[in-house]
């Protein structure tokens, strides 16, 4: 079950609510980029950036020279992933909506220093983008590590809320001759393309040929 706080209780639309672990697993691993929302040099910032999961820690990725995950160390932030499943088309303008899924993760802000967790972080990061192409690609050397930056967030205090289904008008608007409904939003993987400067004869790879 998910924790209960005063920062994770809904205070609007309780049904939309999850309080199973299992939602908050499922958003997380079909997203791609979340947002961290943090506090640097005394102004709010929020930050897109890819990110993987491990068990109950967020891996988030960045830069070394960043100067925001510098000062955001050890301090409280906000991590959210949200999927939008489509758009509601209510009879009344105030009734529009959309479907969709979101987590909102609060924790204080873990800069990576160990080497086996800052690995771990970085292949869940890469993993999340396209499963299986950590064991399809070099291993990033003494140079790369050094410039990149590994922050974690636990996921202990989280909570999910989610909108499915048609809209909900007022009783007394069915009756209008104005068309309603949901118009879907479906994302789907295209073509891959390769690299201009890829030799020839090297075939894709079959964990990219096949992503679903």
């Amino acid at each position: 079950m998910l924790s209960t706080t005063a920062r994770t209780t809904l205070n609007r639309s309780k049904e939309r609510g999850r309080t199973d672990r299992a939602d908050l697993y499922a958003v997380l691993d079909a997203g791609l980029v979340c947002h961290l929302g943090l506090v640097a040099g005394g102004s709010p910032m929020v930050i897109p950036t890819g990110y993987g999961r491990v068990g109950d820690t967020l891996y988030l990725h960045g830069s070394t020279g960043a100067r925001s995950l510098r000062e955001a160390a050890g301090a409280p932030v906000c991590v959210t992933v949200t999927h939008v499943d489509g758009v509601v088309l209510a009879r009344s303008t105030f009734h529009h909506s959309v479907n969709y899924r979101s987590a909102m993760i609060y924790g204080t802000l873990r800069v990576v220093e160990d080497p086996a967790e800052r690995m771990e972080g970085l292949r869940a990061i890469t993993e999340q983008l396209a499963p299986g192409q950590w064991d399809a690609l070099r291993l990033p050397d003494r140079k790369e590590l050094a410039a990149t930056a590994v922050a974690a967030v636990s996921l202990e205090e989280a909570s999910v809320k989610t909108r499915q289904g048609p809209p909900k008008d007022d009783d007394e608007d069915y009756a209008l001759p104005i068309w309603a409904g949901v118009l879907p939003l479906v994302v789907s993987w295209g073509t891959p393309e390769p690299d201009p400067a890829l030799p020839p004869g090297i075939p894709i790879p079959e964990h990219i040929r096949n992503r679903g």
